[in-house]
């Protein structure tokens, strides 16, 4: 045991961390050379397509140190987008140390302090290291300033490293020997076996597969063994390591981290955070991680209502794979049955969409992301809304509250001007500035969580030509200044057009969708009015001309007065279907327009 190091890697996104990651394993010899590939531990294909980390991903490797002593590293890599932080703080609370990857070309980035704050907070060992050193656009000098600036540590302390050439990487193993504790076995018992379940998986043959960190005692395979959290006893059918795949071993001891193969094939079994104990064994459960809570709901629906089942089926699987979505069925008038799902971030809703698509061959529309809101009506009754479609209208709304977010943004100087606008754009309130001693500036602000969501990150990179990066945590709930925006189509409500805007905007946003069903909506047999509706008057209308058709078409010479009386019969028959008229709005018109925003 005393020759166990656990730890990760945190870093901001695109600073190095799979490719150091990938040095490891080769001077390890973990993976043979010939077997070694970029990103290796990014087994998802959309993770290597985009170049960055989605799912954490443990892996065992053999060292021998300096002192010719051998260790056993376990090294769980893991995500560096904010979307995935949640991944980050279940990876940190199964090592017992941690490597803070910064790129010399970049420097210190918002998500860089969000995920050494995680670590912080956890107590764990840093081992600051510097990447990238050997481009030719490295500011060396300049990025340790930065570590010590946000560490409080001295520059000798500072390793420097490229993952790409591998200088300075054989350094940082020997100083994970150093620097990083062994797991300590704090139970007295050896009966007394507490697992962490860290992450999990499912097998169509193996049912669910659980990622574990063993606290205490020993999991030994076919051992009867139980869930804590929902008293679940199981056998377990095979436990080991992942080198990175998983490699069958006889028994796990405390300090290690592996898998163990349950055979439960029943959700709701196993869940991230439970601790898994021997059954009947009176140990203690750990403590384990709160349960995500989801940022942004948008409804799923299948293009064709055939593969309803199929995307129910498709979301139960990846909810096996990734415990922080969230779903729910509904049903809609027009686009069917679906599903109102919660993600953790813009990007998280976009790889859970393409996953869906790729994994499942699903086609699939997906409606405008929303969030949450506390609504107190005028009765008193205070309820949570996280549908545009239920948010009540305009005169039984007492008032709003939304969720606010504490931001980080750091960006080069001469992109601090467009930076600023754009927040005061998006109802931003500054509340501190701090500058690098690169220039740089560090922006400290407040917002709602309404407004970061509403393509913020997207304008941010464009008006800092991509040099800007942001890093937030969710606060506390605000007053909010929102109202319901309606859309009507031959004044009859339309409920799946339906958002939830800021006053502000509410005239912007009106003008926008009557203008967009204008382009898609098929002309009728009589005049049809597209209306937006908010605060109990039409903001924005426009009206659809009538199809037209020639009734005297047949006619061949004759008197005048038979073609006029055609003619008067159809004004007749329009302005009854004007007065009674429905819009039956094909549903290509809803995929159209969801697709357009």
């Amino acid at each position: 045991m005393k020759n166990i190091r656990n730890f990760s890697i945190i870093a901001h996104i695109d600073h190095g961390k799979s490719t150091l990651a990938d040095r490891m394993l080769e001077i390890t010899n973990t993976i043979e050379k010939r077997k070694m590939k970029e990103q290796v531990l990014d087994r998802m294909e959309l993770e290597r397509e985009k170049g960055i980390t989605i799912k954490m991903q443990p892996v065992r490797m053999d060292y021998v140190a300096e002192n010719g002593e051998k260790y056993i590293f376990n090294l769980i890599d893991t995500p560096g987008h904010i979307d995935f932080s949640y991944e980050v703080s279940r990876a940190l609370k199964a090592v017992d140390g941690t490597i803070l990857l910064v790129d010399a070309t970049q420097g210190v980035q918002a998500q860089t302090l969000t995920t050494l704050r995680m670590a912080q907070n956890q107590k764990l060992p840093i081992i600051p290291v510097l990447s990238k050193i050997d481009s030719s656009y490295a500011r060396i000098d300049d990025v340790k300033g930065e570590i010590m600036e946000i560490l409080g540590c001295k520059n000798e302390e500072i390793l420097e490293i490229s993952g790409k050439t591998g200088e300075g990487v054989k350094e940082l193993l020997n100083t994970i020997v150093t620097k990083i504790p062994s797991p300590e076995e704090y139970l007295e018992k050896k009966d007394d076996t507490q697992a962490l379940v860290f992450d999990f998986e499912y097998s169509n043959h193996r049912g669910v597969i659980v990622f574990v960190r063993v606290f205490g005692g020993e999991i030994r395979k076919n051992k009867t063994l139980s869930f804590k959290a929902v008293n679940k006893k199981f056998n377990a059918q095979e436990v080991g390591f992942f080198s990175p795949d998983m490699k069958e071993k006889e028994v796990l001891s405390a300090g290690e981290i592996g898998y163990i193969v349950t055979g439960i094939k029943e959700p709701g079994v196993a869940s991230v955070g439970d601790t898994i104990t021997l059954h009947g064994s009176s140990a203690l459960a750990l403590k384990g991680y709160q349960t995500p809570n989801p940022v942004v709901w948008a409804s799923i629906f299948p293009e064709s209502q055939n593969d309803f089942t199929i995307l129910r089926q498709a979301l139960n699987l990846l909810f096996l794979s990734d415990s922080s979505l969230s779903f729910s069925e509904e049903s809609s008038g027009v686009l069917g049955r679906g599903f109102r799902c919660g993600f953790l971030g813009m990007l998280h809703m976009e790889i859970i969409m393409e996953r869906l698509k790729r994994e499942f061959s699903l086609k699939l529309i997906i409606t405008s992301p929303s969030i949450t809101y506390e609504v107190e009506n005028k009765k008193g009754e205070r309820k949570l809304v996280y549908s545009p479609s239920l948010f009540p209208s305009h005169g039984d709304v007492a008032f709003v509250r939304e969720p606010w977010v504490d931001a980080d943004i750091i960006t080069p100087r001469e992109h601090l001007s467009p930076v600023i606008q754009l927040l005061q754009e998006h109802e931003s309130k500054i509340t501190n500035t701090e500058t690098f001693a690169d220039g740089r500036t560090i922006i400290k602000t407040e917002m709602p969580l309404r407004e970061l969501m509403r393509n913020f990150f997207d304008e941010l990179k464009r008006v800092s030509s991509g040099y800007a990066s942001l890093s937030y945590d969710i606060k506390e709930m605000k007053t909010a200044d929102v109202v319901k925006l309606e859309v009507l189509i031959a004044e009859e409500l339309v409920p799946a057009f339906s958002k939830v805007v800021s006053t502000k905007r509410v005239e912007e946003e009106a003008k926008e969708i009557v203008e967009k069903l204008y382009e898609y909506l098929p002309r009728q047999m009589f005049k049809t009015k597209i209306q937006a509706s908010a605060q109990g008057r039409i903001i924005s209308s426009k009206t659809l001309s009538a199809m037209k058709k020639d009734v005297t078409g047949y006619l061949y010479g004759g008197d005048i007065t038979r073609k006029m009386k055609l003619r008067e019969k159809q004004k007749r028959g329009k302005k009854k279907l004007l007065e009674r008229g429905k819009v039956n709005i094909p549903t290509k018109v809803f995929f159209d327009i969801l697709k357009s925003k």
